[in-house]
């Protein structure tokens, strides 16, 4: 049987790159077909009528024909928009941050439509949130769970006993936490007080309404956002480039203040 010559999917563009003199090659990801590399043609051109309904982190709805080196976009028509995320530089950042996770963690044409679901719900909340900072340490647990990564929180990876009330450690490279016992002397783990297991654990099994409800203190919140960019960047063996330039503006804005 013959592959479709066309098929719809609903998208939400990640990244892009100009190619030639008036196209773009875009990074889609989508519930279906997962992630995808399309060509959209004459894009760049100042009569282009799609142009406008595949800027990054839109979600789109698009018609794709199917082609010898990309599947080319034939026609294309905006779900959401999610304007607010294009005019905010610290919002824009983030939603860099939370494409270039997807990016990192998925292969092209592997389904994952609950990751997609998860982008497509954190994307909204993002666009009208003043304080992101608990969503995107949501979004990274759920992506690690959601990805095959999700970090052990309840049992000593070593000797799988329930972890007790106490000060324990976590090991990026057994991906979880470890007793005293067998965490203390160990190389490359880090201390994790209990108030911080306590609230990645939540992260972890409530709902994003629970979650959003957390009132946390500075200091478990850094030692939260830590632990999970260390994670993440051991799973990955890179930094994201995003990440940076969060952290950029985050002195720009915290200079400005004091």
């Amino acid at each position: 049987m013959s592959r479709e010559r066309s098929y719809h999917a609903d998208a939400i563009i990640l990244r892009r790159a100009d190619f030639g003199e008036a196209d773009r090659i875009l990074t889609v990801f989508t519930p279906e077909r997962g992630k995808l590399r399309l060509m959209a043609k004459g894009v760049r051109k100042t009569t282009s009528r799609k142009a406008g309904h595949i800027e990054l982190f839109m979600l789109t709805n698009m018609l794709v024909a199917r082609g010898q080196t990309w599947d080319i976009i034939s026609q294309a028509e905006v779900v959401q928009t999610y304007r607010d995320l294009r005019e905010d530089l610290e919002k824009t950042s983030q939603a860099y941050y939370l494409a270039e996770l997807i990016d990192s963690f998925t292969e092209e044409h592997d389904v994952n439509a609950p990751l997609f679901e998860l982008l497509a719900f954190t994307l909204a909340h993002l666009s009208h949130l003043a304080d992101a900072s608990l969503l995107l340490r949501y979004f990274e647990l759920r992506l690690l769970s959601l990805t095959g990564f999700q970090p052990q929180l309840h049992f000593c990876l070593v000797c799988n006993q329930p972890l007790a009330p106490v000060e324990n450690y976590f090991h990026f490279g057994d991906g979880g936490m470890l007793c005293p016992e067998h965490g203390k002397n160990r190389p490359n783990t880090k201390i994790i007080p209990l108030p911080t297991l306590k609230v990645l654990r939540f992260l972890q099994t409530q709902s994003w309404e629970k979650v959003a409800t957390l009132q946390l203190n500075s200091q478990t919140y850094w030692q939260i956002e830590s632990l999970l960019l260390g994670y993440i960047t051991f799973l990955l063996e890179h930094r994201l480039k995003s990440v940076d330039f969060i952290y950029r503006l985050r002195k720009e804005k915290n200079d400005k203040s004091s």
